[in-house]
């Protein structure tokens, strides 16, 4: 009987390894199966991530089976983990390919769209069905082998994994930006790079910089330098990024040119939502007013008094505030969900009248306003991408600045009393209405900066720029950077608008990494990614 129990749980271990490692293989083939289904392998699979050896659609089934390779790995040693991460990623590989076999035979196409021939064709490489299941089988095996590593390995072995596959990836996703970084150092083209995506030697060479780079982690190093070596390490990264611009090319000049744009914008919103708790989801009207203001001053058909860009970006920061100011006024006593909604309606309102029939021979309507000269500062036409983006950041630090000097006044503390507490606020003797006001103001008169910027960027003016979405990004800007923090509004703004730019080559579905970036943020990092203070004091 002794011997009977202490051999029963060495009988039981291989039907408990069949049925971890059978779990994790359905796992693996569900969600390879929905990427088909909802059309992302369709879309990328046509997208090389390594020239003939890896496009995006199958990266994608892989990086899902090295994940279950990671989950194998845990509480397991190599003895365990390597039979488990081996049978999970081959058995996967084989469910994948009798799936395939059954979609083709059922002929689903007419229900699920997703499911064309082509596509079905391109999850096995278009090989006959039992060289792919041996392909897939062998891929699978493979990454849920290199997930287990993941895990297992010492930790400077691991990193520098990671950043081998980190730099493979990323050299892949961002070829365009690349180029454009590196155009003006030499050819690259040919041996790195091609038309189609990334080349084989190019991804060597991203493995080894990606290994290198998590070999020697800068920021430890920086978090170990002085005082004055930490601010000169930001003073050198700040002069380099600046300089980008101008020893590469227009792309990399217009993305950090619209990241500057909504920094301003995000500014703005700041002082009344961060510091003032003041939720405005019309925020887009002071930006068309500030843009509708340069254009009607300057423009050289419509415009009405045909002044140069500086002397009528004063009008619009101007006739911004005022907006500001009459827009606070009937939304004083509303509180937050209703707040927010009496201020999207009004945002409306300003939209509507840009389209009516009303205005359009002052401001043309539907067509807009067009013929928007660049600006001129001391006879230089600031024309090119580059010199805009440096005009826009060069109103971006002014405006950072004063923001700063603003959050650290006098009014600055009252905004965050009446954000805390109103009540208590007016019991202390603050003046809610004029506090209110103030911030309504102000943060307008940042929105009609940026959009007196926008207005000579373009050279023209449309309505169909200011919709409700650029105040959803301007929000969005703030929550993944940080409410009330101000280096958070220029990471929110690289994160939210200059990442989307950059993966152009993703096409629309850049947008699902945006959602799922946004969503991420808010369920691991609530307080964003820079946060205040006393902003993570309240989520801890």
């Amino acid at each position: 009987m002794s011997e009977l129990a202490m051999t029963l749980p060495a009988r039981l271990e291989p039907l408990a390894l069949a049925r971890d490692t059978t779990r994790l293989a359905l796992a693996v083939t569900g969600a390879c199966t929905g990427l088909v289904l909802v059309g992302l392998f369709g879309q990328f699979s046509n997208r090389w991530l390594v020239v003939g050896l890896l496009d995006i659609g199958h990266a994608l089934m892989l990086a899902v089976a090295l994940r279950a390779g990671m989950v194998a790995a845990r509480g397991q040693d190599w003895r365990g983990a390597v039979p488990r991460a081996l049978l999970c990623g081959a058995l996967a590989g084989v469910l994948i390919v009798l799936l395939v076999m059954a979609a083709r035979a059922a002929n689903l196409r007419w229900m699920l769209v997703s499911l064309t021939p082509v596509t079905l064709n391109r999850v096995g490489y278009t090989l006959p069905d039992a060289q792919a299941m041996l392909l897939l089988a062998a891929g699978g095996a493979a990454s849920a082998l290199l997930g287990a590593a993941l895990v297992l390995l010492p930790a400077k072995a691991r990193r520098l994994l990671m950043g081998a596959l980190l730099g493979v990836v990323l050299a892949g996703l961002l070829r365009e930006l690349i180029r454009s970084l590196l155009s003006g150092l030499g050819e690259i083209d040919g041996w790195a790079f091609s038309y189609d995506g990334l080349l084989p030697a190019g991804a060597v060479a991203a493995a080894g910089i990606g290994a290198l780079a998590a070999a020697r982690p800068g920021a430890r190093h920086v978090a170990a330098l002085p005082p004055r070596g930490k601010l000169a390490a930001r003073l050198l990264c700040l002069a380099l990024l600046l300089a980008l611009p101008a020893v590469t090319n227009d792309f990399v000049a217009q993305v950090m040119m619209l990241v500057c744009l909504y920094t301003l914008m995000g500014l703005g919103l700041n002082v009344e939502l961060g510091l003032a708790g003041l939720v405005d989801l019309g925020f887009v009207a002071f930006f068309a007013v500030g843009a509708y203001t340069v254009a009607l001053l300057t423009a050289e058909t419509a415009g009405i008094a045909h002044l140069g860009f500086f002397a009528a970006l004063p009008f619009a920061v101007l006739f911004a505030s005022l907006a500001g100011f009459l827009f606070g006024l009937p939304v004083l006593r509303v509180r937050g969900d209703y707040l927010a909604i009496a201020t999207l309606g009004l945002g409306e309102v300003i939209r509507v009248l840009v389209l009516s029939d009303m205005l359009k021979p002052l401001i043309g309507g539907a067509q807009g306003i067009v013929n928007i000269p660049k600006p001129v500062f001391f006879g230089i036409v600031l024309g090119s991408p580059t010199r805009l983006f440096y005009l826009t950041a060069a109103f971006a630090a002014l405006a950072g600045y004063c923001a700063w000097r603003l959050q650290h006044s006098g009014i600055g503390r009252r905004w965050l009393a009446v954000r805390e507490d109103e009540d208590v606020a007016q019991a202390l003797g603050i003046n809610l209405v004029q506090v209110k006001l103030m911030a309504y103001t102000i943060g307008a008169a940042f929105a009609g900066l940026a959009g007196g910027l926008f207005a000579a960027m373009t050279g023209a003016v449309f309505p169909q720029s200011f919709q409700l979405l650029v105040s959803v990004n301007v929000l969005a800007v703030l929550v993944v950077g940080g409410i009330g923090s101000l280096p958070g509004v220029v990471i929110g703004a690289a994160a939210l608008i200059g990442a989307p730019e950059v993966l152009r080559d993703l096409g629309e579905y850049r947008y699902l990494i945006y959602g799922l970036v946004i969503i991420a943020i808010v369920r691991f990092k609530p307080e964003g990614l820079s946060p205040v203070a006393i902003r993570q004091r309240e989520v801890a």
